[in-house]
């Protein structure tokens, strides 16, 4: 559709009347969509909603508290035919299995800790239905993203949610600028979840009291050993687990059961001292454990680096930022080192507990809320 630089802008930031702009609305079912979708219609744009189907439908019929089960398609088709706007279903399971599953659970068993919710965002959200949204001719496409998209100097900037409890930015890091140009995140400048619940009780929603999903939306319970041995029999090998000094403290069931940092649950009891898990030896099968002190981490070497931030980024010379190594923990001050331009070195001027390898390490402007990218944390420190 082109577009006429001389008419104002629609509050989408499209110099159209919302009339004439067509705007595809990624609706999971859940209640901050809704309300995107729900206010775009309302202020007159012509709102195509959009739900994917992700997974057995079947399955997901039974399973609460996720984001793309059964039910919630039929509250985004509920949604939809309250305000009467078009709702699509479309079928990406086995696009989703390859994307983000398999990718989930080999990182797994190869001793990580991966994030499959950036990369579903990443490689289906921003991707994939970014093109079907396209294909659809619309102007631009929405989400119910807790995140700002602010223009700047050089163009269209991610930036972190008004309100920083529900700020999403760290899952959201490897969005593109070419992505960023075409998406639109209503939702990031309220200042609390009550107020967008406010809004879907304005619009006489059905999902208007409906709770916030909680877990991954194929890891029923959290539970991702269980989903592990599903995906891969046999993955679940017992082996030892290991004092850092080399003492074997007894035998565990499957390395896939342990992530970095955990403390809990650990079937070594009676011991003096505290232990944790320090490290995952897949080849050997050992759960390496230690004291809290071995988790400190200063040095966090990352790549797959998506640049958000001004100029390119293997140019950028070393400079101060703020990261976040994971998503329930605020930015910390550190040194940023591009190595290339898609790897970096980062120091954190406090080190931190319980980096582990398939984790994101996102980057933000220091004092500010800007975010410049990020990249996946490995194992090559």
């Amino acid at each position: 559709m082109a577009l006429d630089d001389r008419l104002p802008l629609n509050s989408l930031g499209l110099p159209k009347p919302p009339a004439e702009t067509r705007v595809v609305v990624a609706m999971s079912g859940g209640v901050d969509s809704s309300v995107v979708a729900a206010q775009l219609a309302d202020e007159g744009y012509d709102v195509v909603g959009v739900t994917l189907q992700l997974y057995d439908h079947g399955a997901a019929l039974a399973k609460k508290g996720a984001c793309c089960a059964g039910r919630d398609i039929h509250d985004a088709r509920r949604v939809a035919e309250e305000m009467g706007f078009p709702h699509y279903v479309l079928d990406y399971e086995n696009m989703f299995r390859e994307a983000v599953i398999d990718e989930f659970a080999e990182s797994y068993l190869a001793g990580a800790t991966p994030v499959p919710c950036i990369r579903c965002n990443e490689r289906v959200k921003f991707r994939d239905l970014l093109e079907t949204a396209r294909d659809l001719e619309a102007d631009c496409m929405a989400t119910g993203h807790y995140i700002q998209r602010r223009m700047g100097a050089g163009g269209a900037e991610l930036h972190m949610a008004a309100d920083g409890a529900r700020d999403q930015s760290y899952f959201l890091f490897s969005t593109t600028r070419e992505q960023l140009d075409y998406l639109r995140f209503p939702l990031g400048h309220l200042a609390s979840k009550a107020e967008t619940r406010a809004l879907a009780a304005r619009y006489g929603l059905p999902v208007a009291d409906k709770p916030d999903s909680q877990d991954i939306c194929f890891v029923p319970n959290g539970n991702y050993a269980s989903v592990i041995e599903k995906l891969r029999p046999g993955a679940a090998e017992p082996g030892e687990i290991v004092h850092a000094d080399g003492r074997v403290l007894g035998p565990h069931r499957g390395v896939i059961h342990y992530t970095i940092g955990q403390r809990r649950g650990l079937g070594i009891g009676g011991l003096d001292e505290p232990l944790y898990v320090v490290k995952l030896d897949v080849e050997t099968r050992r759960v390496i454990v230690g004291p809290k002190e071995m988790l400190s981490t200063r040095i966090v070497p990352v790549r797959e680096i998506n640049w958000l931030g001004d100029g390119t980024f293997a140019g950028a010379e070393a400079h101060e930022i703020s990261v976040k190594v994971r998503s329930t923990r605020p930015p910390a001050e550190a040194t940023l080192r591009p190595l290339s331009e898609t790897e970096a070195e980062v120091e954190l001027l406090t080190p931190e507990d319980g980096v582990s390898p398939g984790q994101a390490c996102v980057f933000y402007e220091t004092g500010g809320s800007r975010v410049l990218g990020g990249g996946w944390i490995w194992r090559g420190a």
